[in-house]
């Protein structure tokens, strides 16, 4: 008999800034909580109108991880974490080297870890790694991949393997673009990623080799301030780079150290910059045949802006106007948009996300926020338009997301978005949103050649392993070479070859066995224990983490590849060190699932499922199987929860409202009744950033207004923003007195040896006032008197946003930021690195192995690190 569940919807939750439709998908034949399995109850348990106020939430939350470094203001000049890294550079180093952890491949369909309801095994993407946003083939077959938090990456076999050759090369790793000069074969990086998601990150400018990636060099000083969409050679010694700052340009023969020279942004046209004073340029094309003359770029903000349209250029960048866009475009609804143009300059393309339905998704039934896909025949950036593609059609194209009502193709195209043409065939386009499409005939049909999964396809019903793997969903970059389309998604690269018959969508190469560019929200690890039934038996620890997109991973001593129990997007993260089996993992907004058996759950005929090895104990509004009553409302994305290190028994969560469970991995919750109970609120508005429990006494870090803590609703910055601690500590509930600067508190950490829970310190987010008006000063402050009075203990930090602070077995402090990992003694002021070999990438969480004295960095964008402490 098929088991009675269903599989629970992974929709790019973790960099998409979700739209939050946790769409269910039943199994054919199969039931699950609240349906009969009938073709209507297929359909999902939301509702159209559900879909459309959840879509309402995508600006609400889009802070909800960025605040973590901008509150309480909107926006951080680069050169903040320019000179962050340099006064790191600076310090002592305590001595030791990070070691990177994951030695294999990350297999997301392991047949061993697929739980009926919580896992996304036998989806099809195989292995995978972090989100890609920057790609380039060379003509003699180098791949260059630039991921979102994580470098760039080479490879010269073909994708086989690969090499990070851009640690070192500039303060931030966060890639938005790559390309190729193909008059000298110089690399070019644009750093800054350009998706507009909540944990995107501002790069430092554009930088450039000459000898394939070995040594760089920064171009011009004046587009630093940014992220950056795209980087295009003219032809006649020229480049443009698309940035959110505007449109900007430079002679390939200047010297490099010169300034670029602005083509436009909005003010060029008197309109009014978009939010936070943006003007974002998504993509730029020179139309091939007119010697540079032409050139075409879509600036627009995803949820609409004055500017938002085509701007083109007839004489090489001279003057520029607003495109006129005759036909099936209407100029009122451009977003973000991605153009290309067909080698002979013949024929022009573009897929437009639509700003009237991003900002009224239920006006329409689908719920997509696609305008559609279009052509210029003519090559001319006026038109006369044709639309090609429209959601419906994308849909009966093979889509896996053909049934998924409330979730269309384009449901996303504000994030999911690319579109190229093959360089040999001027009617053959590949289209990435959700999913990867392509025409061979200029649009007249299509095939969805990288559906979303294979959960939903006919090939399942043969089970998930007879059906040939896709590409990770949530697509972002194409690019062309060695006879093979690369895309680059939430998932990593893939490529296929070009003339792969297109009714079958067999053919994806897979990229990603090398790639080291995992993007951790939280870490913990356990020991392994010695039990059988489960394949990690080997002595050792047991390493799990949650991450965006790539759900919950496991490394253990008993596997050779890193598996994934869990699917979808993973945050923070708790092992029973004494057992690695007993793990509490969390989707978003607080949905915390318990195994005791490391999620071990063999794949079983007729469907490849797994048994059910995953309870769901969250006490939040949004759980998948019950509503909990009373619930909370308003967990952060990435939630806190946390347990104290002598009763892991006793554990506590944070929303709105403070909960306390003394039940550990015996946890449970439902409808009708649920070990969380509810001890504390923070009041209306508020959300819980961060937990400390230690004995009796618990701590939490707030912020307001809302999930996502945004000051972004008024012009002025901090506006609106506020933030601060709550405790009983001395036996009652209270808000502290004493005053913190009114920053993001990203941790709170109590000293377990004070038996009184007086003692303890906070870490914030953010930078100082030097960068943010009313910001304050200091990242790290301690009290001893229950928060009634705080001395900041920041000393000689680098001014920079931290993000989380343990204690080591001897009271020593250890401080993840977003330049690297510090330590002092208890009282803080003069800080050290904490080893060296760690990249570039954001540090997002700490916590230590069963020894007590190995420490685990959960980095967000370069995966897993440890360090063993000096004696």
């Amino acid at each position: 008999m098929a088991r009675g569940a269903l599989y629970r919807r992974r929709v790019g939750l973790g960099a998409a800034v979700s739209l939050l439709m946790l769409v269910w998908l039943a199994i054919p034949g199969q039931a699950g909580p609240g349906h009969d399995g009938s073709a209507a109850s297929e359909a999902g348990l939301h509702s159209e109108k559900d879909a459309a106020e959840e879509s309402d939430e995508i600006l609400g939350i889009a802070y909800s991880y960025s605040g973590i470094a901008t509150a309480p203001g909107v926006e951080v000049d680069s050169d903040a974490y320019v000179q962050a890294f340099a006064e790191a550079a600076d310090l002592p180093t305590v001595p030791g080297t990070w070691s990177e952890l994951q030695d294999t491949n990350y297999n997301s369909d392991s047949e061993d870890y697929r739980d009926a309801f919580i896992s996304n095994s036998g989806g099809g993407s195989g292995n995978v790694s972090g989100r890609m946003t920057g790609l380039a083939v060379a003509d003699n077959g180098d791949v260059y991949a630039g991921a979102a938090g994580g470098g760039v990456w080479k490879s010269t076999d073909d994708g086989d393997t690969w090499d990070p050759i851009f640690d070192d090369a500039a303060a931030s790793i966060a890639i938005g673009a790559i390309a190729i000069n193909p008059d000298d074969d110089s690399i070019w990086v644009g750093t800054g990623e350009n998706n507009t998601a909540f944990e995107n990150h501002k790069g430092v400018g554009v930088f450039r080799s000459d000898n394939g990636g070995a040594t760089w060099e920064q171009v011009g000083p004046n587009v630093t301030n940014s992220t950056i969409g795209d980087l295009e050679f003219d032809g006649a010694g020229n480049v443009y780079v698309a940035t959110s700052r505007g449109l900007f340009s430079r002679s390939l023969s200047d010297p490099l150290s010169d300034p670029w020279a602005l083509e436009f942004d909005a003010t060029s046209f008197g309109f009014t910059p978009s939010p936070y004073g943006l003007s974002i340029v998504n993509d730029v094309e020179v139309q091939p045949g007119t010697d540079g003359d032409v050139v075409v770029a879509n600036m627009a903000w995803r949820s609409g802006a004055s500017y938002n349209g085509f701007y083109v250029s007839r004489d090489g960048g001279e003057t520029w106007t607003a495109g006129k866009l005759s036909g099936a475009i209407n100029p009122k609804e451009v977003g973000t948009a991605s153009i290309d143009y067909s080698t002979d300059g013949s024929t022009l393309y573009t897929v437009i996300e639509s700003t009237l339905l991003i900002n009224k998704p239920n006006i329409q039934t689908g719920n997509t926020v696609l305008a559609g896909i279009y052509v210029s025949r003519t090559g001319d950036p006026d038109g006369p338009w044709n639309q090609i593609a429209n959601y419906r059609k994308l849909q009966q194209s093979g889509s896996a997301l053909k049934l998924s009502k409330g979730y269309a193709p384009g449901v996303q195209a504000w994030y999911n978005q690319f579109l190229g043409v093959d360089p040999a065939d001027p009617d053959h386009v590949y289209v990435g949103l959700e999913e990867v499409f392509e025409t061979r005939n200029g649009g007249t049909s299509w095939r969805a050649i990288g559906p979303y999964w294979n959960f939903t396809m006919p090939c399942a019903n043969d089970g998930l392993d007879s059906c040939p793997k896709t590409t990770h969903p949530d697509q972002h970059v194409v690019a062309f070479g060695d006879g093979q389309v690369w895309v680059g998604n939430d998932g990593g690269i893939y490529s296929r070859d070009l003339d792969q018959d297109p009714s079958s969508p067999e053919g994806w190469h897979n990229h990603n066995a090398d790639l080291r560019t995992l993007q951790y929200y939280g870490a913990g690890a356990g020991i392994t224990p010695e039990e059988p039934g489960n394949p990690a038996i080997d002595p050792g620890v047991m390493v799990w983490g949650g991450m965006q997109d790539n759900g919950v991973s496991l490394l253990a001593p008993g596997l050779d590849e890193m598996v994934s129990p869990e699917g979808g997007d993973g945050g923070q993260q708790l092992v029973n060190p004494d057992n690695g089996d007993e793990s509490i993992g969390e989707y978003v907004g607080l949905d915390m699932w318990l195994t005791t058996n490391g999620g071990y759950s063999p794949a079983e005929p007729p469907f490849d499922l797994g048994p059910l090895v995953y309870h769901e104990i969250t006490p939040a509004c949004g759980a998948f199987t019950y509503t909990p009553d009373p619930c909370d409302p308003l967990p952060r994305f990435i939630a806190p929860f946390t347990w104290d290190d002598a009763d892991t028994d006793h554990m506590v969560a944070g929303g709105q409202y403070v909960w306390e469970s003394t039940n550990g991995f015996d946890t449970r919750c439902s409808a009708t009744a649920c070990d969380w109970k509810r001890v504390f609120d923070t009041g209306a508005g508020r959300s819980v950033t961060a937990l400390s429990v230690s004995g009796d006494t618990i701590y939490a870090g707030w912020c307001a207004p809302g999930t996502g803590c945004n000051p972004a609703t008024s012009s002025t910055a901090g506006a609106g923003f506020s933030s601060g601690v709550a405790t009983n500590a001395g036996g009652t509930w209270h808000q502290v007195t004493g005053a913190l600067p009114n920053r993001y508190i990203s941790a709170v950490a109590i000293d377990p040896t004070d038996e009184t829970g007086m003692h303890v310190y906070a870490a914030l987010g953010g930078f100082s006032r030097r960068w943010i008006d009313s910001a304050g000063v200091g990242q790290v402050f301690e009290s001893e008197d229950g928060g009634a009075t705080w001395t900041n203990i920041s000393g000689n930090l680098p001014d920079a946003p931290a993000r989380d602070l343990v204690l080591d077995q001897g009271g020593n402090l250890v401080l993840a930021t977003d330049v690297g990992v510090f330590t002092a003694g208890p009282s803080g002021g003069s800080w050290s690195q904490l080893g060296s070999g760690l990249p570039h990438a954001v540090i997002d969480d700490l916590s230590f192995y069963p020894n007590g004295t190995t420490i685990l960095a959960a980095t967000h964008g370069r995966g897993l690190w440890s360090l063993a402490l000096p004696a």
